[in-house]
């Protein structure tokens, strides 16, 4: 079926707190593991090296915010890039998934770690896998879910704060041991404190303008959050005596020896559901990266693929087992750390350098300045890794041979590939292809597609004639694959067309004009919502729900999103 292009507006949406619950989910996350980390490497000069990673931290959030600003339209490692250098845009997208994947791995470890829980490993690869099958019916309400869980999470730590400020005199400090490069090294160790700060540069293309005063006001929070709690919690371990073998929950352990066991357990228990979060995070950051690479056939078209629900299948198999079979070899956090910073820091450090290099975006002197200091220090920190620690090496050149072997089989099947025999299809619109349409084809009713519906054709037909009306709107809402992979064009589905070239040949069968509007958003009942406001349309038609109770808890019911959304002077009709 021959398909057409579209450009797709999107909604910016996505408001400060939003964006900064979003990283909170991420980047707030770090404290979890890095604290007991910093014990494990440092014992009681930790403090020193917790202090100089919370400096590093001020500067490279400074330093995306920066970015925010300089690519409000996208300015994740491969969007940024990938108009100026595909091949250096698909080596961050490989490192971002480095990162990502072990982001999962930890994170579910680190979470039944905190519960207390004996194979910790075990449960984590479960947990992985229980994420992607709740995930097979498309993108789950988890945002929503990580905002909620960031709020006892940040209350709970900052009781924690105050609970320990009358100990601080007691904490034991010594300063670090060994020459500079004995303890630039101990400090590479806990560098991937700054891992999920790339997150927030993803979503500038959706985030509400002006996207510099949106991006500035979301990191800020987060940044502060992560510093200060971090440096409080960072000296009240180095009070405790005996604390040694807690590496894994060292907050739990915090809680429990300044507050009492009931506390830790509590803070355990958000903790881990704040890590878990971040485990579906990160594989939804998998699959973006894998449906965008898709699209621009940078990666075989399986990845780009979506199931019924909208979720690119292939790429969210991918996506859970991969951390699973991590897993396998690997499951100390330590050694998961080691795994982890080569991916997060290598992308970062591209990010920075090249937003630096690019003489085409508006930003001033000082802030080109910032950023090559950053990513030089970015640059000697991967360098060091890449010295040190043999098995982030490993992991990272196989990630990147395989990504790189999956790039170049795109490149031939594309080449290979035959030309698809044009069938003849429609042009559907787009609601801003609709705008201009309105003076040709009026009227006011709007009918929303799922699956065509003979029942729904036959009461907005009649419907329209008794309005003495011969046009209708029908809608056909794709869902928007998970993450932030939202491309400005994108083409229809060969099932989205074909359903609508369906129900325009009803409508003609029935003396009506159908107009095919063709959208595509997370959240199909506001979108319908939209449509009819912005085309002043008057009345929604809908066919009854057919989704199954999991369905909805998981994903949300449209016809619920639409009575929220809808002005009360227009007309909702719900046929069966």
């Amino acid at each position: 079926m021959s398909l057409m292009l579209k450009k797709v507006e999107r909604p910016r949406e996505l408001r400060w707190y939003q964006a900064s619950s979003m990283l909170y989910g991420d980047w707030g996350t770090s404290k979890a593991y890095v604290l007991g980390l910093a014990f494990a490497i440092a014992g009681h000069a930790s403090l020193y090296f917790l202090a100089a990673i919370s400096v590093l931290i001020l500067l490279i959030g400074y330093c995306y915010s920066v970015v925010c600003k300089a690519y409000p339209d996208g300015g994740g490692v491969y969007s940024a890039l990938k108009g100026r250098s595909p091949d250096m845009a698909v080596l961050g997208a490989l490192l971002l998934v480095a990162d990502y994947v072990i982001t999962a791995s930890l994170s579910a470890v680190a979470a039944f770690h905190y519960l207390g829980f004996e194979n910790a490993a075990l449960w984590a690869m479960g947990a992985l896998v229980l994420i992607g099958l709740l995930n097979i019916m498309g993108p789950t309400k988890s945002g929503d879910a990580a905002a909620i869980i960031a709020i006892p999470v940040v209350g709970l730590l900052v009781f924690l704060c105050i609970a320990v400020v009358p100990h601080l005199s007691q904490v034991r400090i010594e300063p670090p041991q060994g020459g500079f490069l004995d303890n630039w090294t101990k400090f590479v160790g806990i560098v991937l404190a700054l891992s999920g700060v790339e997150a927030i540069a993803n979503v500038t293309g959706i985030m509400v303008e002006p996207v510099k005063k949106t991006a500035k006001k979301a990191i800020v929070p987060v940044m502060l959050e992560v510093t200060v709690v971090s440096l409080i919690l960072g000296a009240a371990m180095n009070a405790i005596p005996g604390l040694e073998g807690r590496t894994e929950d060292m907050i739990r352990a915090i809680g429990e020896h300044y507050v009492g066991d009931g506390f830790g357990k509590a803070i355990g228990i958000v903790m881990s559901l704040l890590l878990l979060s971040a485990c579906n995070t990160a594989i939804m950051g998998l699959i973006s990266i894998f449906f965008l690479m898709a699209k621009d056939k940078e990666l075989p078209q399986v990845f780009g693929r979506l199931n019924r629900y909208g979720m690119p299948w292939f790429s969210l198999a991918v996506g859970v087992l991969v951390p699973v079979l991590v897993l396998c070899f690997e499951h100390e956090v330590e050694h998961l750390a080691a795994l982890y910073a080569i991916g997060v820091v290598g992308a970062i450090t591209i990010n920075l350098g090249a937003c630096c290099l690019n003489k085409a975006i508006s930003i001033n002197a000082r802030e080109r300045w910032v950023l090559g200091i950053a990513s030089i220090i970015m640059l000697l920190v991967e360098i060091t890794i890449i010295f040190e620690k043999h098995n982030a090496v490993i992991f990272a050149v196989t990630v990147l041979t395989v990504g790189m072997s999956a790039r170049a089989a795109a490149k031939w099947m594309e080449g290979r590939a035959k030309p698809e025999p044009e069938v003849l299809g429609i042009n559907v619109v787009t609601l801003e292809e609709a705008r201009d349409l309105m003076p040709l084809y009026k009227g006011s009713t709007l009918v929303a597609f799922k699956i065509p519906s003979d029942g729904l054709i036959e009461e907005a037909a009649v419907h329209a004639r008794g309005k003495s009306e011969k046009v209708v709107y029908a809608l056909f809402v794709e869902e928007k694959p998970p993450g932030w992979a939202y491309p400005n064009e994108v083409e229809p589905s060969s099932q989205a067309v074909g359903i609508l070239k369906n129900v325009v040949q009803e409508f003609e069968k029935r003396g009506i004009t159908a107009v095919p509007l063709w959208n595509l958003g997370e959240d199909i009942g506001g979108m319908i919502v939209r449509t009819a406001k912005e085309l002043n349309l008057d009345t929604v038609m809908i066919g009854a729900t057919r989704r199954g109770t999991l369905e909805r808890m998981l994903r949300g019911e449209v016809l619920k999103s639409i009575t929220t959304k809808l002005p009360r002077e227009k007309h909702l009709v719900i046929c069966n």
